[in-house]
């Protein structure tokens, strides 16, 4: 029996860049033995031999905020319609989900979300007015829906009172870090000693940084705070931080390419904070934790349907005051964080694998493509 086709849509970065993007990595890399993936995706050196045997249609970005990644969308969703043939197409993010109703014209669709976008103060009001009608699209929707975390499934029950299905995202066990990797990074910023740890793929209010730096100036801190992520999305935010920052020793150093290098950087951190005000299920949660670095992180819903009192240390969200009193404890009391963060990764090894997640993934796609007495024996779950 031939290989079934199944398109990605809704990704724009292959090699991954952030949450969404590395989800579909890993899930590509589980499961292209079994189907014949084709990746939509902006253009890039390296897409066409990433994960061996996956295809990517790869179209130029354009650099208009908002509208160019619409565009983008349109282009794939076009290129979808009348230039492949495939069985299935897998659509990720609810930003997409605007095509969905001519997808589902042709094909067989599986829908997931990865976050409400429509709740993220950085886009405008008519960015977010789009996002409310793009869920509504989704949930209205013929496709079969996931969602990364149970929260947003419990979200979407209680207001259009749609049972969407909940698929975790998940990581691939981390087997060897090259610490050396960031030695060039660490010697070009000066940094000799141990520091905290603050990451995201762009660096944005949501994700909370002006609460750490205002709790690190609360208590005074005189070791080394990196800010890893992308300072260029919102740069008077950027200007914000850094006038926040005076006075403390905290370093900008950009986005961390390269899920090795964040892995070595991670790995050789102190703490890694994790103070993010909104979520999906994040990637970066899993990641630190899965390394085994201890952790201090926000009690927002997201993160604690995750992790729990006995792996992490939580904070109250948006509490600058908590914030600064859980850094003093976790200074005075690091074998308890490293006890802590042990359980961490004993917890993601045990519940969000990929080579788990991606069976989920795996009996959905067959459900659609083949009748029950058809589906094949080895994909069974």
């Amino acid at each position: 029996m031939s290989k079934k086709r199944i398109a990605i849509f809704g990704v724009k970065y292959f090699p991954a860049k952030g949450g969404t993007s590395r989800v579909v990595e890993h899930l590509l890399s589980e499961l292209h033995e079994q189907y014949t993936f084709t990746i939509y995706c902006y253009r890039h050196p390296k897409a066409n031999e990433h994960i061996s045997g996956v295809k990517t249609v790869q179209f130029k970005e354009i650099p208009i905020k908002g509208l160019g990644v619409f565009i983008y969308y349109l282009r794939c969703c076009m290129h979808i319609m009348f230039s492949k043939q495939y069985d299935l197409i897998h659509l990720h993010k609810t930003d997409a989900a605007f095509f969905l109703p001519l997808l589902c014209l042709k094909y067989k669709v599986i829908a997931t979300a990865h976050a409400l976008p429509q709740l993220n103060k950085k886009w405008s009001v008519f960015g977010r007015f789009y996002f409310r009608i793009t869920e509504w699209i989704f949930i209205n929707s013929r496709a079969s829906l996931t969602a990364i975390a149970k929260t947003q499934c419990q979200y979407f029950q209680k207001k259009y009172n749609r049972v969407v299905q909940f698929i975790p995202n998940g990581i691939h066990p981390v087997k060897i870090i090259e610490p050396g990797l960031v030695d060039g990074l660490l010697d070009q910023f000066d940094i000799q000693n141990d520091y905290l740890l603050f990451a995201a793929r762009r660096v944005i209010p949501l994700k909370g940084c002006h609460t750490l730096i205002r709790a690190l100036q609360k208590i005074q801190f005189k070791g080394t705070l990196l800010v890893a992520g992308d300072t260029d999305q919102l740069p008077a935010y950027t200007d914000t931080l850094k006038k926040l920052a005076e006075g403390l020793d905290v370093k900008f150093i950009g986005y961390v390419e390269g899920i090795d290098k964040l892995n070595a950087l991670l790995q050789r951190a102190r703490y890694f904070i994790f103070p993010s005000e909104l979520e999906g299920m994040s990637m970066m949660l899993l990641e630190a934790g899965s390394i085994g670095t201890p952790m201090i992180c926000s009690d927002i819903p997201q993160n604690k349907a995750v992790l729990s009192e006995e792996e992490v240390l939580f904070f109250q969200s948006k509490n600058i005051d908590d914030l600064a009193q859980k850094l003093n404890w976790a200074f005075d009391n690091e074998q308890h964080m490293q006890s802590l963060a042990d359980k961490t990764k004993q917890r993601i090894e045990a519940e969000y694998l990929f080579s788990k997640i991606a069976r989920q993934y795996a009996e959905l796609y067959d459900t659609l493509l083949f009748p029950k007495t058809m589906i094949p024996k080895a994909r069974q779950i």
